[in-house]
């Protein structure tokens, strides 16, 4: 062949292959088109079609998809580390979206936001455009919309709020209203609370769905047929708060035989008569047997099959090929009563809806959570409580971030929509609960470490034009605005290292704040002065010696400087300038203000309150322990204690301490301290401040001693003399509160409660308290991060503040609760918060303020000083500011404050009080937003569903009828007011009001 033979054939080749790429490439694009044109209909409307005269099986594929557990949302994601779980969720999406594009009729749902963004934002137009067809059509539905499945027991509901409302941000900003949520699907979190149904119904949604449910609740529920009903999410928001609620059947897992993911064993559907492996009559017959027991226990010709299991679909092919199949034979059989079809949770719930039934009702909640009669899930609530008080944390500064931001008209950044991803990581079911791996729980911390450092970043720039007067001043640029992330261990390396340094507090709560701030300092004596000169009594009181031992710990303070900042303004901050004094130190102080209780300790350790005012108010404090699984032989005798489960030795009982070790009181003008070492691991710092009708115990445990070869779970308890009938409360994610009895027998069965211990635990999340209705007395203790707690005797309250296990629980982790930190066990540290008093409004507001500065505490920032004198630093900085034009009723509380889209910004309001808690302040609140703020007036208001996705007046659930014999009659739900002028608002009890709104800021005089 001639060279220029060759030649030709070469570009002929060429113009060939680019000829059939282009025409593959044309004919995608015209079936992604095609599809588009096809159909744009989403929601209950792209729902299949159910037939009235048969039975109904709802076939859901979906891949539960959690953002950490064996592995880190990382490796989750990516599919790295194949040695600890083979799972990648970005083969998963790309499978299933090829897959959804060969059958018009399958459908698949996806849950978790935090992967899919993940995901989306690495794909291509095409994909993209693929995508947002699927989605148009309701043939890909997002389920739930959170950046997490989040935890339902020690979660807090603002945190919860927040990741749904990220969620759904996203999702709307992206997709538009086709992409909307309408069903919640928490399937896996271990115990479900009232308030996240609550919290579900004001986001708009029409029903959810779970899944794990105590075994004697679900037992009962599925033979009266009442495991659909109406959940009653508060008695004082009434019908507004109803959602309607699904148990499954079973776990989220397919039925026996039925799985057809790569990693199953079951045999794939066989259709070829000809093979020795046919077997299609077979698997149809093993499905209708089962559909036919499971709609025994429902109302409806409906059941919904859950098709999938923890990451699967990595081939969905696999999956869709078989159930297409299972499809098309069941529902070919003569004289079938049986119509399978492609649905999805909300398709399900619509079906149900359509019956036109009444539905009994619940209105408690579902903890604790009960695998069986010996294994109760209610370890979890303490495990890893540094993480947990980190998350906590990590709340606190985010609040406080996007309020600044609201308040210095700073725009929203990338910096901050990865610090409201963190804390939507955070809240998932396997992260906060502490019921992940270690390495995991160290990327946790990682993860949220980043946003916490670029908060500080965030920080600095807007209170660095926020202060100075002199806005053209060059030496802004130069100021820091350091947080102390180490203040529970008493370490902060700016107080430590400078001898003059401006303390800024910032208030993020709604109402004037009076608090006492307590700084790590190297020197002995120090002057503070006000925004107005004053200067302030302080007090020096000693590092205890326990804390400064506390491995990790880097600091060279060996004293706190104690002063009262008062009245700082809501959403406000006041700064005070310190400086070293030299002098002698200051311990004590002959000036002595008033304290409302008096500190002892007798000869076990056992610390005694006395009241000053009330001599029949007085309790007692102790440690104490239960012991865990005993190793035999390298092996459980069962399993046991670990990061779910909570399971006491039974036969060893509660443990007490040999009191080993010291205790001294210090006393001075501000505050009275003592300082006490149980032995070698444990010990406290009991508290009583100037002014304050509380009682502060700050807890220190660990590392837990194990040379014994037994895990310990370790509580502080507080002794009354209280007369409570078996009754104590705790509250439900931070916010409406439940009454609990102490369970002495199964709820259904007629033998002996196995586990009185761990069976009466639940979680709290930040308070428990008992009632002595005959003398009107009250004890509540607020805790600083979610712990388990109970009262196995009237009068006691005891709350577990650590554990350390050596065994694992079976429940899959692999994975013993023994965390170390620096080469030796974890060290934790902790705040409880004591009221004891007369049952009135005083001591609610008492328990409401304190809840809320544990939760939403003053927030510190230390800008270091050279020369700079206090007078120069008042001429030239703001040392008081103003959030608030005017102040709020007591009962009301600035929920979020956070920059929006296009310029807007997102306003919460809530009532904090409940309808029976108060007559004066459990009543309707009417405020007028428009001017309410000292910085901005607000132009216009929208009011929005609690998740902030969709506009209040478009919002129309589904109804569900309440079967009348169920009801419990609520004597006090108040009927809403509606008043004509937008920026009026009027809040019930309990009511949280969404807003966006537009703001126009004020010209500064200055």
């Amino acid at each position: 062949m001639s060279q220029p033979e060759k030649i030709l054939r070469i570009w002929f080749s060429i113009i060939l292959s680019c000829v059939i790429v282009i025409i593959l490439v044309t004919t995608r694009t015209f079936v992604i088109l095609n599809n588009r044109a096809r159909s744009t209909t989403c929601g209950y409307e792209a729902c299949a079609e159910v037939d009235p005269k048969k039975l109904n099986v709802h076939i859901v594929p979906h891949s539960h998809d959690d953002v950490g557990w064996l592995k880190t949302f990382d490796q989750y994601y990516y599919g790295s580390r194949k040695d600890l779980y083979k799972a990648g969720v970005h083969y998963i999406l790309k499978s299933v979206i090829q897959s959804l594009q060969e059958n018009p009729d399958r459908r698949f749902i996806f849950v978790e936001s935090a992967f899919f963004f993940k995901w989306w934002d690495k794909q291509d137009e095409e994909e993209k455009t693929i995508v947002r067809s699927l989605i148009n059509e309701g043939r890909l539905e997002i389920i739930g919309g959170g950046w997490s499945m989040n935890d339902e027991a020690v979660t807090h509901y603002q945190s919860v709020i927040d990741q749904f409302s990220w969620g759904f941000r996203r999702l709307n900003d992206t997709f538009g209203e086709c992409a909307r949520p309408k069903i919640g699907w928490q399937i896996d979190p271990f115990g479900h609370s009232r308030e996240q149904a609550s919290m579900f119904a004001q986001m708009g949604f029409d029903g959810l769905i779970f899944a794990r449910l105590d075994y004697q609740d679900e037992e009962e529920l599925l033979r009266a047929k009442t495991a659909e009903f109406i959940w009653k999410g508060s008695s004082s928001l009434g019908k507004s708060s109803n959602l309607f609620t699904s148990k499954l059947y079973q776990n989220y897992s397919s039925p026996y035989g039925l799985c057809f993911d790569t990693r199953c064993k079951d045999d794939p559907l066989i259709d070829d008569t000809e093979s020795p492996e046919y077997n299609i009559v077979q698997k149809v017959e093993q499905l209708l047997a089962y559909v036919n027991k499971q709609a025994y226990s429902y109302r409806t010709n409906n059941v919904l099959l859950t098709m999938g299991d923890d990451f699967q679909y990595h081939l969905a092919d696999m999956w869709f090929i078989n159930l297409d199949l299972l499809i098309r034979y069941t529902n070919q059989r003569n004289g079938s009563t049986h119509n399978l079809i492609y649905s999805t949770p909300s398709c399900y719930l619509k079906a149900l809806n359509d019956a036109n039934l009444a539905w009994s009702t619940k209105s408690d909640d579902f903890f604790p959570y009960a695998s069986d009669y010996r294994t109760y899930w209610t370890g979890y609530y303490t495990s890893r409580p540094t993480l947990k008080f980190y998350a906590r944390m990590g709340n606190n500064f985010l609040q406080v971030i996007k309020q600044l931001s609201v308040l210095r008209n700073y725009p929203d950044n990338k910096e901050l929509e990865k610090f409201r991803e963190a804390m939507g990581i955070l809240q998932h079911h396997d992260a906060i609960t502490g019921t992940e791996r270690q390495h995991v729980a160290n990327d946790y911390a990682r993860i949220l470490s980043i946003s916490m450092r670029d908060g500080e970043e965030i920080s600095t720039d807007i209170l660095r034009n926020f202060l100075p007067k002199d806005q053209s001043s060059e030496q802004k640029k130069l100021l820091k605005f350091h947080s102390c992330l180490l203040l529970n261990i008493s370490s902060c390396e700016h107080t430590e290292i400078n001898k003059n340094f401006v303390v800024t507090v910032y208030n993020p709560t709604s109402q004037l704040l009076t608090t006492y701030v307590r700084l790590p300092v190297k020197g002995a004596s120090y002057n503070v002065k006000n925004y107005l000169g004053t200067e302030l009594v302080t007090q020096i009181v000693p590092v205890p010696e326990a804390v400064k031992t506390i491995p990790g710990r880097n600091s060279s303070a060996l004293y706190e400087l104690v002063f009262l900042a008062q009245e700082i303004p809501a959403m406000g901050y006041q700064s005070f300038y310190v400086s070293e004094k030299n002098s002698e130190i200051e311990f004590q102080s002959d000036e002595q203000k008033w304290k409302t209780y008096d500190i002892s300790v007798d000869a076990t350790g056992k610390v005694f309150i006395q009241s000053k005012l009330n001599e029949s108010i007085k309790l007692t404090q102790s440690f104490h322990y239960y012991l865990g699984a005993k190793v035999i032989n390298g092996a459980p005798m069962f399993c046991d204690s670990g990061a779910y489960i909570f399971r006491p030795n039974k036969g060893a009982g509660i443990q007490n301490f040999s009191f080993r070790g010291n205790f001294q009181i210090i006393r001075g003008p501000l505050v009275d301290e003592l300082h006490m070492t149980v032995n070698d691991w444990i010990s406290q710092v009991v508290r009583v401040y100037a002014g304050e009708d509380r009682i502060e115990f700050n807890w220190l445990v660990g590392p837990i001693n194990i040379s014994d070869d037994f895990g310990k779970e370790i509580i502080t308890k507080y002794t009354t003399d209280l007369q409570t009938n078996g009754e104590f409360l705790t509250d439900s994610n931070g916010r409406e509160i439940l009454k609990r009895m102490r369970k002495v027998k199964q709820s259904t069965a007629t033998t002996e409660f196995s586990e009185t211990v761990a069976g009466n635990y639940y979680p709290v999340t930040t308070k428990i308290s008992l009632n002595d209705e005959s003398r009107k007395l009250k004890m509540a203790v607020l805790t600083d991060r979610a712990q388990g707690g109970s009262s196995l005797m009237d009068g006691e309250i005891e709350l577990m503040v650590h554990r350390r296990l050596l065994t694992d629980d079976c429940r899959g982790l692999g994975q013993a609760l023994n965390e170390t930190a620096y080469g030796t066990g974890l060290v934790a540290r902790g705040e409880h918060s004591l009221i004891i008093g007369r049952q009135s409004d005083a001591f609610v507001i008492q328990e409401k303020n304190e809840a809320i500065r544990l939760s939403l505490r003053p927030w510190i920032f230390i800008t270091p000083l050279e020369s700079k004198s206090y007078d120069d630093w008042k001429k030239n900085y703001k040392m008081q500011s103003f959030g608030l034009a005017k102040a709020l009723p007591p009962n009301i509380h600035i929920l979020t404050l956070e920059p929006w889209k296009d310029g807007s910004v997102l306003l919460r309001i809530e009532h904090l009080f409940e309808s029976d808690e108060s007559v004066e302040l459990s009543t309707p609140v009417t405020i007028n937003i428009q001017d309410l703020f000292a910085d901005f007036t607000i132009t216009s208001v929208r009011e929005t569903t609690l998740g902030g996705n969709q506009w209040l007046e478009d919002s129309d659930r589904l109804k569900w009828v309440p079967d009348e014999d169920y009801v419990v009659k609520n004597n006090y739900i108040l009927e809403p007011i509606i008043p004509e002028n937008k920026m009026v608002l009027v809040l019930m009890p309990m009511q949280i009001r969404t807003f966006i709104v537009d703001v126009l800021p004020y010209v500064s005089s200055e």
